[in-house]
Parts: C-alpha cells; sequence; structure tokens
C-alpha cells in the first residue's frame, strides 16, 4: 500500500525575500546566485540592512513537497525546526499546503532557520542562510513507517552540510530501498558540488540514490568539465534516471538509451528564479509517480517552475492541478 507519493527530507527554512540592486550584493560582499552559509551574527547584520520583505516557509525540499501537494499528490516531510514563532510558522504553513509534517520541534536553541533572499532585476537570487534548528535533524528523526510507504525519497543536497542529516538521509534510504522504493536528490547549488563532488558521485554509483536533478551548472560542477554534453553522458553512466534544467532552454531527461528533450513554457515576466528548481523537481515527480512518460514528467515541471518565476517567492499561488488540467498535463 503505498502511503505516500514521495516523501522530502531537507532544511526547514522560513524564506524572507527582498528585492535588492547590484550594488548592495558587492557591498555587502554576498556572492551572486549562490547560497552563502551565515552564521547568526552575519544574519541580523544582513537582516537590519534589508528593505521591505515577504516571510514564508521554504527551504529547498519543502517547496517541492509543497508543489506535490498542489498537484494533488501525497507528499510528506522530514525537517527541523524549533519551538519558536519561526517554527510555528513553518509548521503551519507547509501542513495548510496539504504536506504530512510530523518532525518533533526543538524544544529550545537554536532557532528556527532563516534564509535571507536578495532578488537583483534579472530575478536572479542570491541567498544567506543561517541553519540554526536544521542541523539538529538526524536518525532519531526519522519515520520508518513513512520511509517505506513513499513511492520515492527525494533529499536536497544541501543536507550533506550538517552532518547528522547524512544519517537520517541514509537510514531513510535503507527504509525505502527495504521496501523496493527509489531515492532521489537534488544537486542543489554548484557550490554544494564543489564542497561533495566525490560524496554525490558515491551515492550515485553505490545505488543508494536512484534519480538526480541538477542545473546545467551543476551538472557541469560535478563532473568538472565546460561540455553539457559531456556532462551528460557521464551522469547517464551513473545513475537510473537524471533531469537536468536548462532555465529558457528546457530540460533533457536521461534514462538509460533515453534522452528527452523538454521545452520551457513561454513566460509573461522573469520576476524571480527562487524555488525553480525545487518546483520542477515537484511537477516532473508527480508525474513519476503517476505512471507519466519522460515526457510528460518534464512537462509537468517545466509548468511548475515557469509559473514560480512569474511571482515572488518559491510556493506557487496556483493550484498546479487546475494549471496543468488546463494544459491539458493532467
Amino acid at each position: 500500500m503505498n502511503q505516500y507519493d514521495v516523501l522530502c527530507i531537507g532544511n526547514a527554512i522560513v524564506d524572507i525575500i527582498a528585492r535588492c540592486d547590484e550594488a548592495f550584493l558587492t557591498d555587502n560582499g554576498i556572492i551572486k546566485g549562490a547560497m552563502n552559509l551565515i552564521d547568526a551574527e552575519r544574519a541580523e547584520l544582513l537582516y537590519s540592512r534589508m528593505g521591505p520583505a515577504i516571510e514564508a516557509s521554504g527551504g529547498s525540499a519543502g517547496n517541492t513537497a509543497a508543489g506535490i501537494a498542489s498537484f494533488g499528490g501525497r507528499a510528506a516531510y522530514f525537517g527541523k525546526v524549533s519551538n519558536d514563532h519561526l517554527g510555528g510558522i513553518y509548521t503551519h504553513d507547509i501542513r495548510a499546503q496539504g504536506v504530512a509534517f510530523d518532525t518533533s520541534p526543538l524544544a529550545g536553541e537554536p532557532p528556527t532557520a532563516r534564509s535571507m533572499i536578495f532578488v537583483t532585476a534579472d530575478g536572479e537570487r542570491s541567498m544567506n542562510t543561517y541553519l540554526g534548528a536544521c542541523v539538529e535533524l538526524g536518525p532519531e528523526d526519522v519515520e520508518e513507517e513513512k520511509a517505506k510507504g513513499a513511492k520515492v525519497t527525494y533529499f536536497e543536497g544541501y543536507l550533506w552540510d550538517p552532518p547528522r542529516a547524512k544519517e537520517a538521509i541514509r537510514l531513510t534510504a535503507a527504509h525505502a530501498h527495504a521496501a523496493g522504493r527509489e531515492v532521489s536528490m537534488t544537486l542543489s547549488d554548484p557550490f554544494c558540488v564543489d564542497r561533495y563532488r566525490d560524496e554525490f558521485l558515491d551515492l550515485m554509483r553505490s545505488g543508494m540514490v536512484d534519480i538526480v536533478f541538477a542545473n546545467e551548472s551543476e551538472l557541469k560542477s560535478l563532473y568538472q568539465t565546460s561540455s553539457f554534453e559531456a556532462g551528460l553522458e557521464a551522469i547517464r553512466k551513473d545513475c537510473k534516471l537524471a533531469a537536468v534544467t536548462r532555465s529558457e532552454h528546457g530540460s533533457v531527461a536521461i534514462r538509460g538509451d533515453e534522452t528527452v528533450q523538454i521545452d520551457a513554457i513561454e513566460i509573461a515576466e522573469l520576476v524571480d528564479t527562487t524555488g525553480a528548481g525545487d518546483l520542477y523537481a515537484a511537477g516532473f515527480l508527480h508525474g513519476y509517480t503517476t505512471g507519466r512518460s519522460l515526457a510528460e514528467c518534464g512537462a509537468l515541471g517545466s509548468l511548475a517552475a515557469g509559473l514560480v518565476i512569474q511571482q515572488v517567492g518559491p510556493r506557487p499561488r496556483q493550484n498546479l492541478r487546475q494549471e496543468a488540467e488546463q494544459r491539458g498535463l493532467a
């Protein structure tokens, strides 16, 4: 009996999103387009310098879980918050999206994680993340029934930063594979790939990870190549299934000898790229766990990503199931 379509594991982070100009990034030493890990002191400093902001529950895999639920899929989530104001916001928000979230909150310090996201005029987002309670996610938070009952477990590469989360992922993957399920990951960020290249490759080659999501930059970083084609051929050999996004150039899905090119959807305006990869994974995994072809999976991913980049914030405001139905993709 399949209890869930997708179990997502990630850093439970409250996003604080504000617009800024290029000079702000330079003046504050922020690497554009990357996820920069910061400490509590720098978090307070950047927060004090931010303009008007939107606060919403986020985190890469949390965004994916919310997207799957919006498509009408059954999603569950493991992630650690603290028993504080932001933790309460996060818990209410993700449950309100229709996601099963039962991880026990921390009773005290550190506080719930937050990411200050600065969006420049070109829609590019630069994230500055204080992990806080996220680093406390550990094997004791793994719910065996959910791990065995989900068709696919999906985790974010960012979880390789906090050490105990690795143990939680390995335990969840063991439960999933023992029940005949599949495990997927997103490479998350080129800088994350640089930090853990050998470990990520081992996860794929050892068979712990069956399905990989990446963007073009992450793929090239993983295989240390400037050639997109060379990267595709390498990842084809290293995992069962890979989906690689290329912004306005769409995406490519690869499984064995099969290669499928997927177009991006047309958009009216690029507002904010926050959550684009997360929502692509949501659409793709929703299609995959409901038995669609790779082309259909990719089309659902493109739809979700294309909608979310036309708004501020990483959670789609539209009902993705209705949007898919209107385009003949449901």
